[in-house]
């Protein structure tokens, strides 16, 4: 079975001339030879690179590791849209050797204003327009989403993390996921299944996760759900294997296809990433 995780950050060390944004925590580097090792250990052969905030709309190290690995890695950018009204940069962003999409966020004070304020206006017309895949991570505002997919028919709209956010743990995810279920009548909007342990507070195999995430892969079909870890992000408690088995051992409500289909060969197609 393809495995192929819908979601890692990695980044350099901090350095003068690559200060990181900081946002109170420690910010250790992961650089992408660690993750390529791993990766070996979970058993994940490929990963989708999304650069993470402390380095600003920077894709650059992301963009490294998928040209010196490409068999292993892609990469769906940040994109600069509250200052990158540019239609040629985005026409020819996935030109980009690695770069497969955009990744936009709109859940911190800075950019949530973003969604609704006329800032990202300009955009959805522009990725349909480009046939950009975007990976979008806006749990405040996931009715807004919707109303983008309906007028945009043709622009592939990914969901991060079921559309949880950091506070949706244990009985919260119920709701939750009522919530993002309610996007999966539009046929272009996807989901991922991903950063699982993040909204448990039971130990591995988090069964209290197991209700919402079947009604989830239910509502979408497994060739809309895309299995990843977030795996900087999950707790220490959780090994990244762990994050793999969860479903590949535990969820037994997933039939073998459908399961080959959420692990890896689903997000390949969406996002045309060629199999060679």
């Amino acid at each position: 079975m393809l495995i192929v995780d819908s979601q890692v950050h990695v980044w350099p060390p901090d350095r003068p001339d690559r200060p990181l944004l900081r946002d109170g925590r420690e910010n250790s580097p992961y650089r992408y030879e660690q993750l390529l090792a791993d990766m070996e250990r979970a058993g994940v052969d490929r990963a989708i690179l999304v650069p993470p905030s402390i380095e600003g709309d920077r894709n650059d190290y992301a963009l490294e590791a998928a040209q010196k690995h490409p068999g292993r890695f892609a990469v769906m950018g940040r994109f600069p849209l509250h200052s990158g009204r540019d239609k040629n940069l985005l026409a020819g962003w996935r030109a980009q050797p690695g770069m497969l999409g955009v990744r936009l966020t709109f859940h911190r004070d800075a950019d949530r204003p973003w969604l609704t304020d006329g800032t990202g206006d300009w955009f959805w017309p522009e990725a349909e327009r480009a046939n950009v895949p975007v990976m979008v991570h806006a749990p405040e505002r996931l009715a807004e989403i919707g109303v983008i997919a309906a007028h945009h028919p043709g622009l592939t709209l990914i969901i991060d993390h079921m559309g949880f956010a950091r506070a949706t743990i244990d009985a919260q995810t119920k709701d939750a996921a009522a919530r993002i279920c309610a996007l999966a009548r539009h046929p272009n909007v996807s989901v991922k299944v991903s950063a699982l342990p993040c909204f448990s507070t039971e130990p591995y195999p988090f069964r209290n996760l197991r209700e919402p995430l079947a009604r989830v892969i239910d509502a979408f079909g497994p060739r809309r759900a895309f299995w990843g870890s977030d795996i900087t992000r999950v707790p220490k408690s959780v090994g990244y294997r762990q994050v793999v088995t969860h479903f590949t051992e535990q969820l037994d409500f997933l039939a073998r296809d459908d399961l080959a289909w959420i692990m890896g060969r689903a997000l390949m197609e969406c996002l045309r990433w060629r199999a060679d």
